[in-house]
Formats: structure tokens, C-alpha cells, sequence
């Protein structure tokens, strides 16, 4: 969908980008996994980090975007996932 409004927004100078987390601990997620034993061990093996992210390190690709460092880029997806899209 980014890349699509990206296309169409351009014209008006209006970028559009994606941020794609993996699996991120948080208080949503603890209370899920917390009722799964060993689940989130499971998660996190499924990147090449083995850890689960934490919220907070999304905000430096949230900070990039939202600064002037990154007026050229639009239409794009980032992924912070730990490595899971390596695989």
C-alpha cells in the first residue's frame, strides 16, 4: 500500500513509507507469550539476532523518517526485524 500511495501522493510532495517490525516484546506480547510457555524462545530463534526487539528500537527509523535526512525516500518498507526477512 506504500509504495502505491507513494506513487500517487509524490506529485502533491507528500512521502509515504512502511515500518515492518518482527517480533517485538511488549506489554501485549508478554501477556500472550507469558501464557505459552517457551513461545517466546520459539520467536525469538526465528531471527538471526535470537532475541525478541524492544519498542524502543524502532524510534530511530521512526526519528529518519520523520527528519529532513530522509526527503528522498518514499514508497519504501523498512524492516526492523532482528534479521527475520534474512532468512
Amino acid at each position: 500500500m506504500a509504495r502505491s500511495m507513494a506513487c500517487e501522493l509524490g506529485k502533491h510532495k507528500i512521502r509515504v513509507n512502511s515500518i515492518s517490525p518482527g517480533y517485538m516484546h511488549t506489554k501485549m506480547v508478554a501477556a500472550f507469550t507469558d501464557a505459552q510457555p517457551g513461545l517466546a524462545d520459539t520467536w525469538a530463534g526465528m531471527n538471526p539476532l535470537g532475541r525478541l526487539g524492544r519498542p524502543d528500537e524502532l524510534r530511530g527509523v521512526v526519528a529518519w523518517l520523520a527528519s529532513d535526512a530522509s526527503t528522498f525516500c518514499t514508497g519504501s518498507d523498512i524492516l526492523v526485524s532482528g534479521g527475520h526477512h534474512a532468512w
